[in-house]
């Protein structure tokens, strides 16, 4: 075995009764077969023509050999199958399935834009254009589902919550943050919920610098969703859930002034909280010291922080938390409110429900790396914060069609797994193209069933 051989063919002499030779020797296979459900799921959406519109090319004509609208398509489907980073664009470059995502002849057609190419264009979006481009991604969501739902929906809840993206170099506005005790990026992130529907929807992603406070960008963000997805839904009644960061006279005066509108948000607690919580604090310790387990007792009060042009309303949740081998500690919880039911209810049942957007939120972080932010131009970075949830809503249309499958639930690492990351052979002839898959597929009925969900014919 010659020494030019060795990237290609390995040899295995003594591992099986026969030798066993590896060869990578296939021209027209891929190992991203499935992925083109992701070209069929972005169809309903038209996100990557909604981006493109957006985006100014100041390019020289005679010089372009990859469109504005195939730059987002490449990054997009690439970060949906796993490839978040734009030198992964080299060695993808003649890859069958990537060209067939991008409408490109697989065998014959043209390489795929190389790293340099990317990431001029990363480097080269106008903050206007970013700006438009999450517009863009709001409405094409909105959409959607206003489609899939037919503008019939009783219930639509907001949920925002900022996240930390460690940064690790010379990036514009990153900056040192004391409650994440790291220099990061603070991209606040935005799901919309319909009815009673388990998944949360992706709607917005925002950059901010790493010393921003929770509510930079909220207010503008609601502004412009609020009567997005009022149009849609003329008739659903809409609730806005907020973490303790939120928590200023600004954004409650301004939710308070929208007709229609429910809102839940935690207060973090001070003296006059603690005061008010006080008697409830009392029996929470009693029924811990009874029952020897963790208690919690609910109430509620009404309170105004000094800024507040009146009070409102706050629900108290009183826990004393037992945990073994550690002592009993207070744990006072408090929300703040202008829905009507019942403490307990309001807290367990409505706020506590927002959590589940963290399960959102680490998808995106570690199955579609939203935090490859390592561009050294903050606007670069912000593109790649909106192309990466581009490629979320298209994993999230994935899950949707696989209703009734074994990838009904499938985290976003696990879909790709299942459905995209198949090897393949590519076959084009003068009358079709042809992805030989292998029959051993494990999840071969869930494939066909969102394909033929997302438009394909059985046969």
């Amino acid at each position: 075995m010659s020494s030019d051989t060795i990237p290609q063919t390995v040899l295995f002499p003594d591992l099986f009764d026969k030798p066993l030779v590896a060869t990578f020797d296939q021209p027209h296979a891929s190992s991203d077969g499935g992925a083109v459900l992701l070209n069929a799921a972005e169809r309903p959406y038209g996100l990557i023509e909604g981006f493109a519109r957006c985006l100014i090319d100041d390019r020289q004509p005679g010089k372009v050999q990859h469109t504005l609208r195939d730059l987002l398509a490449q990054r997009i489907f690439g970060l949906a199958c796993g490839y978040p980073d734009a030198n992964d664009a080299d060695r993808l470059a003649d890859d069958p399935m990537q060209k067939l995502l991008l409408g490109r002849d697989p065998i014959v057609g043209d390489p795929i834009a190389s790293q340099p190419t990317i990431s001029r264009f990363e480097n080269g979006v106008a903050s206007q254009a970013l700006y438009a481009m999450g517009r863009e991604l709001a409405a094409r969501v909105v959409e959607r589902h206003r489609r899939r739902l037919h503008g019939r929906a009783r219930r639509i809840t907001i949920d925002l919550d900022p996240t930390d993206d460690p940064t690790h170099g010379a990036q514009q506005l990153t900056f040192f943050n004391g409650h994440y005790d790291g220099w990061c990026y603070l991209p606040l992130l935005a799901f919309v919920t319909f009815n009673d529907e388990v998944e949360q929807y992706l709607c917005a992603a925002i950059l901010r610098p790493g010393n921003a406070p929770a509510t930079r960008g909220a207010l503008g963000l609601l502004r412009r969703l609020l009567p997005r997805l009022r149009l849609a839904f003329p008739k659903a009644r809409v609730l806005v859930r907020l973490d303790g960061g939120f928590a200023t006279p600004e954004l409650f005066a301004f939710l308070e002034a929208e007709s229609g509108l429910d809102y839940v948000g935690a207060m973090g607690e001070n003296a006059v909280l603690t005061r008010l919580a006080e008697p409830t604090m009392v029996e929470a310790r009693a029924r811990r010291e009874a029952s020897g387990q963790t208690a919690h007792v609910y109430t509620e009060a009404r309170y105004a922080a000094k800024t507040w042009p009146h009070e409102r309303r706050v629900v108290i949740k009183a826990e004393m938390v037992r945990l073994p081998g550690r002592t009993p500690r207070d744990n006072a919880r408090f929300v703040i409110t202008n829905l009507r039911q019942t403490p307990r209810f309001l807290y367990e049942r409505i706020y506590c429900a927002r959590g589940d957007i963290e399960n959102r939120i680490k998808a995106l972080h570690e199955g579609l790396q939203i935090g490859r932010t390592s561009c050294c131009r903050f606007w670069a970075n912000q593109l790649r914060g909106l192309l990466t949830a581009a490629a979320y809503v298209l994993m999230q249309e994935l899950r949707l069609r696989a209703a009734h499958t074994v990838c009904a639930r499938t985290q976003v690492t696990g879909l790709r797994e299942r459905l995209l990351t198949l090897g393949v052979h590519v076959v084009v002839s003068v009358r079709r193209i042809v992805l030989h898959l292998p029959t051993s597929t494990p999840f071969v009925d869930a494939w066909r069933h969102i394909a033929c969900a997302l438009g394909a014919r059985a046969g």
